[in-house]
């Protein structure tokens, strides 16, 4: 059976565990952290492997004593994927986000679910509360179900209706509250007291901080492949050195991932399998920023919001606490930023992603990707910095609020007036569809920018797209096919884009011809009086977003 201490943050007092405590029996403290002996875990890194691909290859440094309690299903081992796009996108290649939208239910709380209620029901406890404003409620009616525990979950109001109603599918009791998600908690705390029920306490009990920290080992376990130029998912144990990231990302309400997080580089560091602790990137929507507020004056004290007014409920925490003191304390220590963006600019991040690299995001983490963009674009994060993103849930149920209803072309394909005739209804939609085209030149050499650019024209609007890798093929290009606009590099080998510019000048059938130029060039004065007056647009690469290209050249199509 292992073995474990809990400590209290507040007076620092240690003593085995026995059972789930609320608070510090020495000061009364309601902040506890599991404690290991590291010393005693020689040989750890070879022996993760064997426990299998999932959460519980760690479950030397997990808090539950034996195995025959563990409640799982399949949890952990997330994908950790490179960010191909928005690194072009951004001028960044050492972007990778760690997908916890492939937790069984959707969201990185399959974790903390997965630790807590296998302590729950290795102490026994048939009955617990929660309060949550979605994805937790979830996990734990999820894993409460197979653990044959009933859970009480309060949400707030304001939690979409289809996660209360799959929260109520398996089989718990759903209380909506008319309230704050703050007020939520305190008539949660209420009525578990008064029913003498087993209340989660969330970051401040142990068991939730334990499961996030597992984040930090697969990070550190995967990226070590992953620079080794291996495929991440199939790191096992000490094949590859393990890395800290130089950044960890995450939208921040409670605070509990990025404390949970450090908690695990922490201890991998005292081990001596990684070196360095990550900074830290946090973000808040605007609306509810008690942490950003705080540490923008200086304050270790959290600045409570008591009426958070933005829509992304499950960052709407208005008074985090004691959390936001050792987040305040880690940034201090190892450096990073907090950050808040609007809800707007999460929504068309949300929307970056998904068209970028495919991947569909929760508003939590579209807040987390709005941040990243913010901190790039400042040159807080460094091009040679290895940032790694906490991909938190998945979009929904809020594609509607993103997209709208009118996201299909309905098409009318209609049958021949005889047998004899040809079929014109499907051949005329679509001349008239392409009529309405735009044609767009892209001329770059490099494929993978030239993709990039094809990718957001084609997210974005109905153009019919043609590229060519090199100048005089770019320039034959434009010359047969006479594009309405042309989006062009400057530096190619032969012909370069400077070139291209001043023939298209000398030619009427040309000169006409709007040019967006996207270069990684710093041009000199020379340079630049060169392009005075006959280009629509200049975009820097690794420095513009998608919105930053459909404006220029919705201002410059005709």
């Amino acid at each position: 059976m292992r073995t474990f201490s809990l400590v209290c943050r507040a007076c620092g007092a240690q003593r085995p565990y026995t059972t789930p405590i609320p608070t510090c029996p020495a000061c009364g403290a309601g902040w506890l952290d599991a404690a290991y002996d590291l010393c005693a875990l020689n040989g750890w890194q070879q022996q993760v492997a064997q426990y299998g691909a999932n959460l519980w290859r760690y479950r030397d440094l997990l808090p539950v004593r034996d195995d025959q309690h563990i409640i799982t299903m399949g949890e952990g081992w997330s994908p950790l994927l490179r960010a191909h796009n928005l690194g072009l996108m951004l001028g960044h290649g050492h972007i990778y986000i760690k997908d916890e939208r492939q937790g069984p239910t959707g969201s990185f709380k399959d974790r903390q679910a997965a630790i807590a209620v296998s302590v729950l029901k290795e102490a026994g406890i048939t009955e617990l509360v929660v309060a949550s404003t979605g994805n937790v409620a979830i996990a734990y009616a999820a894993y409460c179900a197979r653990a044959g525990i009933k859970v009480w979950v309060f949400v707030p109001s304001g939690v979409p209706v289809e996660k209360m109603r799959e929260v109520s599918l398996f089989g718990a009791e759903v209380i909506k509250v008319t309230g704050t998600y703050d007020q939520t908690k305190e008539i949660a705390a209420q009525f578990a007291a008064r029913k003498q029920i087993f209340l989660d306490r969330g970051i401040k009990g142990f068991a939730a901080k334990e499961a996030m920290k597992t984040i930090a080992f697969e990070t550190a376990e995967q990226l070590g492949a992953a620079l080794a130029g291996e495929d991440p998912m199939l790191a096992h144990g000490n094949r590859f050195p393990w890395r800290a990231p130089a950044w960890y990302l995450q939208s921040v309400s409670g605070g509990l991932g990025p404390v949970g997080v450090m908690k695990g580089f922490s201890e991998l560091n005292e081990m001596g399998l990684v070196q360095g602790m990550p900074k830290l990137g946090l973000f808040q929507p605007r609306g509810c920023a008690p942490m950003v507020q705080a540490f923008a004056q200086g304050c270790r004290t959290a600045v409570n919001v008591p009426h958070p007014t933005t829509d992304i409920i499950t960052l709407a925490t208005g008074m985090p606490g004691e959390a936001y003191e050792v987040l305040y304390d880690l940034l201090q220590q190892h450096g990073g930023n907090f950050l808040d963006v609007t809800d707007v600019e999460a929504f068309q991040a949300l929307r970056v992603v998904a068209e970028m690299d495919g991947i569909s995001v929760e508003p939590a983490t579209a807040v987390t990707f709005a941040g990243l963009f913010k901190l790039v674009r400042q040159g807080v994060i460094r091009a040679d910095e290895v940032v790694v993103i906490n991909c938190s849930g998945h979009t929904f149920p809020v594609e509607k609020q993103i997209i709208g209803d009118h996201f299909t072309r309905d098409m009318t394909v209609k049958e021949p007036e005889d047998k004899h005739g040809h079929s014109d209804g499907l051949l005329t939609a679509l001349e008239q569809l392409d009529a309405r085209v735009k044609r767009i030149a892209i001329i770059e050499d490099n494929p993978d920018s030239a993709r990039l650019i094809r990718r957001i024209l084609q997210a974005q609007g109905e153009f019919l797209i043609e590229e060519a890798y090199d100048g005089a093929s770019g320039l034959a290009l434009i010359r047969r096919s006479r594009p309405n606009l042309l989006i062009l590099d400057l530096m190619m080998p032969g012909l370069d884009g400077f070139q291209i510019i001043e023939i298209m000048q000398t030619e009427p059938a040309l000169r006409h011809i709007p040019i967006i130029v996207i270069t990684a060039k710093e041009l000199t004065a020379i340079e630049s009086q060169r392009l005075r007056g006959k280009i629509k647009g200049l975009l820097q690469k690794g420095a513009f977003m998608d919105s930053d290209l459909l404006n220029d050249i919705q201002q410059a199509l005709p």
